[in-house]
């Protein structure tokens, strides 16, 4: 296989022009365009350099509503994961010349779509609304709820517990030094200062997991820009280079998942760790997307950044969080900065704007190697990236 590590470079970075709690009828395309519009302008490029896009979803219309006509086109579906997967692609894509100049987009008026279809999950004949939905498995909660749950039983009730309250602490100390991150909003009732206390106090919402456990569900838009190494270094700001990427799924159903403690990541994250020629070592920053506290647990065992049954140990003291020796989830994560159904975009968006140093108060010291893992369905997909500074 040929090696294509650092054939293509990140050069643009955006969210939408506005995020969170919007309550102002934007639609799913036009929070995707809104990125995609910001994120050339990061870039320093135009809509007509555009030639791919690369996006979970309506890919035909974002093209049409933006008046781009691609001739490389991805539309890969795996949940959360789907925009990390797609830097993979891209690298590919333009490493083969495929395409030039892609543009990675995801949108989702996730908040203020707020409503619930019945009827249409009845309807369904796919296998989980069969064999899953009649005994309660109807959402993300619950599906992960049961797989933390079997984690408990393997590796004991209190130091999942203790792992999850560090993390939710931890991200949460991240989201203050973020200004867009949604724990400014009052209407997030997420305390701004959290403590220890906060989280074991917060309600219920499916056993084992508090509110505080649970990621966010916002209105935003994200999108970036990679482009080939000879264009990147003609551009204002710094490349920030694919170094490795993997992905993969093993599973749709989480009745189906071959261990519920065991996410595939653990095939991922030694594909791109080995295509990068990094070691667990070697990284400055982890971006892990944290739809549920679990979710950081899992992704850091599996990508073997501890052992199994071993995240309490290896986050203990808070050394996730500003000040630790393992920095995490800078922005706030899917917990307290924003997600609107899917977050993975917004792990690159961070990871870029980390090691070309745009973070302010939040910014990690002499970041210039970083990972970014998503996760994606009901732990079933995963897609690994490595990145890093010029």
């Amino acid at each position: 296989m040929a090696n294509i590590s650092r054939g293509a470079a990140i050069v643009g970075v955006a969210e939408s022009d506005d995020i969170g709690y919007l309550d102002n009828d934007k639609s799913d395309l036009q929070l995707h365009a809104e990125a995609a519009y910001n994120a050339l302008e990061d870039a320093g490029l135009k809509k007509s350099d555009v030639d791919a896009i690369f996006a979970s979803g309506n890919t035909l219309g974002l093209a049409e509503h933006m008046g781009i006509q691609p001739k490389f086109t991805d539309g890969t579906s795996v949940g959360g994961a789907s925009f990390v997967i797609h830097a993979g692609h891209a690298l590919a894509a333009i490493s083969a010349g495929y395409c030039e100049v892609a543009l990675v987009t995801h949108g989702s008026a996730g908040y203020s779509r707020r409503f619930y279809a019945p009827p249409a999950t009845v309807r369904d004949n796919s296998p989980g609304a069969q064999f899953e939905t009649p005994y309660g498995f109807i959402g993300a909660p619950i599906n992960y709820a049961m797989a933390c749950s079997r984690y408990m039983h393997e590796f004991g009730e209190e130091r999942t517990r203790e792992a999850m309250a560090e993390i939710a602490v931890a991200t949460r100390k991240w989201a203050k030094l973020n200004p867009k991150a949604l724990i400014h909003d009052p209407k997030a009732q997420i305390p701004l200062d959290m403590s220890f206390d906060d989280y074991h106090n917060s309600r219920w919402v499916c056993w084992p997991f508090h509110l505080l456990d649970c990621c966010l569900v916002t209105d935003a838009g994200g999108a970036y820009i990679i482009t080939t190494p000879e264009r990147a270094r003609d551009l204002e700001k710094p490349p920030v280079w694919i170094l490795g990427a993997g992905e993969g799924h093993d599973h749709g159903m989480i009745s189906q998942m071959p261990s519920l403690t065991s996410l595939i990541a653990r095939e991922t994250g030694p594909k791109a760790f080995q295509m990068a020629g990094v070691n667990h070592s070697d990284f400055d920053l982890a971006m892990i997307y944290d739809s549920f506290t679990y979710t950081v647990m899992l992704t850091l065992e599996s990508l073997g950044f501890c052992g199994r049954g071993e995240a309490a140990d290896f986050v203990k003291g808070q050394r996730t969080a500003p000040g630790g020796d393992f920095p995490m989830n800078t922005a706030g994560g899917g917990l307290s900065y924003t997600h609107p159904g899917a977050y993975g975009v917004f792990l690159i968006i961070e990871a870029v704007r980390q090691l070309r140093g745009e973070c302010g108060d939040r910014q990690v010291p002499n970041c210039n190697l970083t990972f970014c893992h998503g996760t994606g369905g009901s732990l079933s997909s995963g897609g690994t990236v490595v990145l890093a500074s010029d």
